[in-house]
């Protein structure tokens, strides 16, 4: 296909949206890197806040409670790199974030051997300029063990996804690269979109029909996020099919831009409008993460805040909606977001865990202290910066002065530093600001874009927010970029925020799969409340990746990696009472991922500072 690099597909919709609508919509880009927040709180959404902090697990903050106990460990202390985990046969696989990228010492799938406690048998390498966040491994109809890893830019890759063939894990041969463009015509018009070629892959999952071998995707582009692809000759994948969200929407949008030469431009530009904008703080709709049933007829899809979608793809050229589960504004609901994460069902389907993410567990409040534009302001607290409510008093404020990009050292100051977005990453500003002098920073966004998100990048001692790019103008006293002027004072700041919860677990009764319903949420005390006394300020409380098991006495049991606060075993045989029954966290861990071979009494999570842990 086709080999020209371009933007990510988040960044292009943002450009042409704002070209075609005159306007800058609210889009956010991919998983754990930025997320809008809303301006400020209001006062339903405080009491709702305030309503969730007793909706708490039973269990403790300590290192370790109920039966989980180190068994193994595949050591990898790189802060920041260690993402998914699978396992297949007596091999764990784990992959890597953006630092090292495709190309860097240590970039892509790291191959355990667990059968003697988590030794490195070697690296899948990724392809140059990607990163690999999701790896799966299965046998297929062959007898062969296949495994798919996704590729992500991180440096200008191609994106798409890998396929090798992994019967020796020690030395594993790689049989096909699959890259993904639109598919849509008119997405990549000029006048909206595009051209949008080379698009990442987030996540991937292998399954099986009959005689016949799939590998489901979940693709960057703007519709048809979920493509299945069939490798029963893994040497030559072929596209049988893509289905998008836009199609509950506009139930044939997609299909209508692929079909005719000039379909409605005012349609489908509504649908795309309606993928980027849903509910709360991180307001899209785009598709995140795929399960796929042990038979491969059915499809659940963690579709952000579209909702959870389950898809009947028994005929795999012709994916049809089942149902959604969606509850944004119901008595369950997390803090009005959505954010479907990550979902897995039980073994027969009745019950179905889901899970949000949320990195803005505040609301932002940001003000112009004095001047002729002092007031409110929107804002988003940094996900790497010291947060807000932890300062003395809970605020940041002081005088600011322009720094420019601070992208290169900074000459001495104080107070709070205000800078342009652009040129470096986030946490290179901050060490600058830091480096400085600076007791604090602002991000402002580049010229005519309005929007603002949660800035993510390696941990640092400083307090920071983003806001659009006219409240830098206003913060600077300035009518226009050029007016900038570097060293010059400007207005005195002031931000604070309001706990209003990190993210946790929704728990649906499928009895009916045509209309699930929400039987339970559940969280930690920390996601509940990040400002608990027992809760590290400078922890990610977040539920983040879900596995399920039906276990040989008929329980149905769910773990689940949730960040800092470790991996947590979760009896849901009732959904509407679940039971923690476990948990598993030591100083410095954040579990991005988790998985479990049924049957089996080990428990494997990946720890984005540490690599792999075997747990029982």
């Amino acid at each position: 296909m086709a080999n020209r690099k371009t933007p990510r597909r988040l960044s292009v919709i943002a450009v042409g949206l704002a070209v075609a609508l005159a306007t800058a919509l609210p889009v956010t880009a991919q998983h754990d890197e930025e997320h809008l927040v809303r301006p400020t709180a209001s006062a339903e959404l405080i009491a709702h806040g305030a309503s969730l902090a007793n909706v708490v697990s039973s269990g403790s903050s300590v290192s370790e409670t109920g039966p989980l106990r180190p068994a193994g460990r595949g050591v990898r202390n790189d802060e920041g790199s260690t993402t998914d985990v699978w396992v297949h046969n007596d091999y764990a696989y784990t992959g890597t974030f953006s630092s090292p990228c495709g190309g860097e010492p240590g970039a892509g799938i790291w191959v355990w051997d667990v059968s003697g406690g988590g030794n490195l048998v070697g690296v899948i390498l990724s392809e140059v300029g990607d990163r690999t966040n999701d790896v799966k491994v299965a046998e297929m109809t062959s007898g062969d063990d296949i495994l798919v890893m996704s590729n992500e830019s991180c440096g200008g890759g191609d994106g798409g996804f890998e396929i090798y063939d992994v019967n020796d894990p020690s030395n594993p041969v790689k049989l096909a690269s699959v890259t993904i463009d639109e598919l849509s015509p008119i997405t990549q018009s000029p006048d909206i979109f595009g051209p949008i070629e080379d698009v990442g892959v987030h996540n991937l999952f292998l399954f099986t029909q009959g005689t016949s071998d799939y590998v489901a995707a979940v693709a960057g582009t703007t519709f048809d996020n979920f493509m299945i692809f069939d490798i029963t000759d893994p040497t030559n994948p072929t596209m049988v099919s893509a289905w998008g969200v836009e199609e509950i929407f506009d139930p044939g949008v997609g299909d209508l831009t692929k079909v005719h030469k000039q379909p409605d431009f005012n349609r489908v530009l509504n649908a795309a409008i309606w993928l980027t904008t849903g509910f709360g703080a991180s307001a899209n709709r785009f598709l995140h993460d795929i399960t796929i049933t042990a038979d491969g007829s059915q499809a659940y899809l963690a579709n952000w805040d579209a909702g959870l979608v389950l898809l009947d793809i028994s005929d795999v050229t012709n994916p049809t909606l089942v149902s959604v589960a969606l509850d944004p504004d119901g008595p369950l609901s997390e803090d009005s977001e959505v954010n479907s994460h990550a979902v897995w069902p039980s073994e027969d389907g009745s019950i179905v865990i889901e899970g949000e993410e949320d990195f803005a567990p505040f609301f932002s409040v940001f003000t112009i202290d004095i001047g002729p534009l002092a007031g409110s302001y929107g804002a988003a607290e940094g996900a790497f910066t010291t947060p807000v409510f932890s300062l003395p008093g809970g605020i940041m404020t002081g005088v600011t002065t322009y720094v420019g990009l601070g992208c290169n050292p900074i000459p001495a100051g104080s107070g709070i530093a205000l800078i342009q977005r652009g040129a470096c990453r986030f946490d290179l500003k901050a060490t600058n600001a830091i480096d400085a002098g600076y007791s604090g920073m602002v991000v402002f966004n580049v010229a005519g874009v309005d929007t603002f998100f949660t800035m993510g990048g390696a941990s640092r001692d400083i307090p920071g927010l983003m806001v659009g790019h006219s409240t830098g103008l206003a913060i600077a006293g300035v009518a226009t970029t050029a007016d900038l002027a570097v060293d010059a004072t400007g207005e005195t700041v002031s931000a604070t925020a309001i706990p209003d919860g990190w993210s946790g677990i929704r728990i649906w009764d499928y009895s009916d799969p045509t209309s699930p319903v929400l039987a339970s949420t559940f969280n930690t005390v920390c996601s509940a409340d990040p400002i608990d006394p027992i809760c590290d300020p400078a922890g990610t409380y977040s539920a983040h990746n879900v596995i399920v098991e039906t276990n040989t006495d008929g329980d149905v049991i769910a773990y689940i990696s949730w960040y800092t606060d470790g991996i947590l075993v979760l009896d849901i045989t009732d959904p509407y009472n679940p039971v923690e029954t476990g948990r598993f966290r030591t100083p410095q861990t954040e579990f991005w991922g988790v998985y479990k071979i049924p049957g089996e009494e080990r428990i494997y999570g990946s720890d984005r500072n540490g690599g792999l842990w075997i747990l029982h």
